[in-house]
């Protein structure tokens, strides 16, 4: 069977749930995820998802995801991708697996005219920064992402 990779279906959202959940994890903030099962269900059957995602499946079992959705460049004039999470299960790491989604994303990229693909990486994540330049792309250094979330949002909101 080997690797396949394949657009998730509302069907799919325990399986999303439980990825995220595993990168919590490896991001040393399990206790940070709030979503359900249910809301990714729900968000997946609306008529505008806020978001796609693939998952990879090796020999039919669920070895890791992408979840991306589109943004836009004023510079470029054009959308572009941004890749939320990015997830391969310990098991399956070193096995190719991350790169072939990589190469999924750049495919659906290119084939939607998307100017660029984005993501974050945590500063102390030195093995996801070696595979990113390994693709070739490059830190924006220059950039510090700004965050205004929960309380404070719903505060300033007011």
């Amino acid at each position: 069977m080997g690797l396949t990779i394949r657009f998730a279906t509302s069907q799919d959202a325990e399986l999303i749930v439980r990825f995220v959940r595993g990168l919590a994890e490896y991001e040393r903030e399990p206790e940070a995820v709030e979503v359900t099962p249910e809301v990714l269900r729900a968000q997946m059957e609306s008529s505008d998802p806020p978001f796609e995602c693939l998952i990879a499946e090796q020999d039919g079992t669920p070895a890791g995801f992408a979840l991306f959705f589109r943004n836009y460049s004023t510079w470029r004039g054009r959308p572009g991708l941004f890749l939320e999470d990015l997830f391969v299960t310990p098991s399956y790491r070193r096995k190719g697996i991350g790169r072939s989604l990589f190469y999924r994303l750049a495919e659906i990229s290119a084939a939607r005219g998307y100017g660029r693909m984005e993501w974050s990486v945590l500063d102390w994540n030195t093995p996801a920064q070696e595979f990113y330049r390994a693709l070739g792309a490059q830190p924006m250094e220059q950039w510090t992402i700004w965050r205004l979330s929960g309380g404070a949002l719903e505060d300033f909101a007011r």
